[in-house]
């Protein structure tokens, strides 16, 4: 009596397959064990990003470019140069005079005039009326001469304290600033000698 096997092989299991079939399934095992075991390439260099980096660093430069091109350039002295006009015209006022102190010197005389117009003494007529008029119009003077001196100085000084780069001051305006200068030491000599009466003492009542 023949035994009968205990398994049977179906009819897909046994049934043989074709070369093609078994190369694709060889080739999709394998394919997928290098994917997951070889390691990853390196990009290739994209060459729109590489175009965006070397626009980028034209950019850059351009700026920079910019930059140095925005620097303040030596501007011209208009100012100072305005400045020692100043000084030089306030050096010549204190020396001609001016119409301010010419104003209060005739005030001064005439406050004199008024205190001095029932009870006053002649010593004291000469000093109310013509001490004090003199007086007022050295200190005016000094005033202005005091005004040249100190803006000349400040603009012959202006080199010393300005901005490091800054173009040197044009001769003119050194020669203009120092003659201000000068007209002013004059000016302060000149008033304080009014002022203390050097020059002209005030007229005595003595025979």
């Amino acid at each position: 009596m023949n035994a009968t096997p205990a398994t049977t092989k179906t009819d897909a299991e046994t049934e043989p397959k074709t070369d093609a079939e078994a190369e694709t399934e060889a080739t999709s095992t394998t394919g997928g064990a290098t994917a997951e075991t070889a390691p990853e390439a390196p990009d290739a260099q994209d060459p729109e990003k590489a175009e965006l980096e070397d626009g980028l660093d034209e950019a850059g430069e351009a700026d920079e470019a910019d930059e140095l091109d925005d620097e303040p350039a030596p501007r011209p002295a208009f100012g100072t140069g305005a400045a020692a006009v100043v000084a030089s015209a306030l050096g010549a006022v204190s020396l001609s005079g001016t119409w301010m102190g010419k104003t209060l010197s005739e005030r001064a005389t005439l406050i004199g005039q008024i205190k001095t117009s029932q009870t006053g003494t002649a010593a004291q007529q000469i000093q109310e009326i013509y001490g004090n008029s003199w007086h007022t119009t050295a200190v005016v003077n000094g005033v202005f001469a005091l005004l040249a001196l100190v803006v000349g100085a400040v603009v012959l000084a202006r080199p010393a304290f300005g901005t490091p780069g800054r173009a040197e001051q044009p001769v003119w305006v050194k020669a203009v600033a120092l003659a201000g200068v000068v007209l002013g030491v004059i000016g302060l000599l000149i008033s304080a000698g009014m002022y203390l009466d050097l020059f002209a003492a005030l007229p005595s009542t003595k025979g």
